[in-house]
């Protein structure tokens, strides 16, 4: 039912609304199918997952089986994992006994991020080996006609100097008129850990190059920015900013509500799914009970 809900979503964007519930995604169903084709992908983005092995759960913490399930019901093309996976040292071994047993399903479909507590462990090497990626870290990738760029936001442990001279000549040489860029640490944030500074210069590159969306973890909430610019304005050719790092470990309260912010949830755990279409995109904040906080489209800058 989640996954028809999700089809009506990109045809109902396309006549102005979005569809949020069970009834109007079996209304519309029989005219998604053109939609769907013309929204393109599915992608679902999420942070801050899985608990030390063996930690139970609560009503707010160690909710990655049922974040995990919530992604399988949007059966998406791509699922973009935004750092802090594995709790608490993200050790080889706790991806294995963990977060392998719940969001390990979609390993073959996960693109990934590491995010601080995976350096918890020796040069993150858990991670690298769990996800066989390469160090440092930093990729790209394209989703449908979108192009994505996975980057390392953990800047004491990998030059962020080098990365930015990497993302400004990976964007000069693809230039796309969709794009968005992952990443751990948030440049824009109102929860526990607030905005990150140390990122600024791989926001300004992504800036320069007309990036539509900028996705990040590491404050437990879930947040939506308008388009920022790289030193705390909003802008109207900025790049649209969301926190979604409510994917299931547990929840941080939002402390001082920032310049831009639109939308806050701190009381939810749940995850975002995004359709990325032909110069435009879709966006839906869902929590594990079902509920839809935050939904929208925009055209591609």
């Amino acid at each position: 039912m989640l996954r028809q809900k999700l089809i009506a979503l990109a045809t109902i964007i396309v006549a102005g609304a979005l569809a949020s519930t069970p009834a109007t995604a079996r209304t519309t169903a029989a005219a998604a199918g053109a939609t769907a084709e013309v929204w393109g992908p599915v992608v679902v983005a999420a942070g801050d997952i899985s608990c030390t092995p063996g930690q139970p759960a609560t009503e707010t913490t160690c909710r990655d089986a049922d974040t995990a399930d919530l992604v399988t019901s949007y059966d998406p093309r791509l699922v973009l994992a935004l750092g802090d996976l594995q709790y608490e040292y993200g050790t080889y071994d706790a991806f294995r006994d963990a977060y392998a047993e719940t969001w390990g399903v979609f390993k073959s479909i996960t693109r990934p991020v590491p995010g601080n507590h995976e350096y918890y462990t020796a040069g993150a090497a858990g991670y690298y080996e769990y996800f066989d990626r390469r160090r440092p870290g930093y990729y790209t990738f394209d989703v449908g006609r979108w192009r994505v760029y996975a980057l390392n936001s953990n800047c004491s442990h990998v030059s962020c100097d080098r990365e930015a001279r990497w993302l400004d000549r990976k964007m000069d040489a693809h230039p796309r008129q969709c794009s968005l860029v992952t990443m751990h640490h948030p440049r824009y944030s109102s929860g526990l850990h607030g905005s990150t500074t140390t990122v600024r210069r791989l926001w300004r590159i992504a800036l320069e190059h007309r990036t539509d969306i900028a996705l990040a973890g590491h404050d437990h909430h879930y947040e939506r920015f308008r388009r920022m610019n790289a030193a705390g304005g909003t802008a109207r050719n900025g790049i649209m900013s969301f926190v979604a790092g409510a994917g299931g470990r547990s929840l941080y309260p939002v402390e001082d509500v920032r310049r831009g912010s639109v939308v806050r949830d701190d009381d939810h755990l749940g995850v975002l799914a995004l359709t990325l279409g032909k110069g435009r995109f879709a966006w839906e904040y869902q929590t594990i009970d079902g509920t839809v906080v935050d939904s929208g489209s925009r055209r591609c800058r």
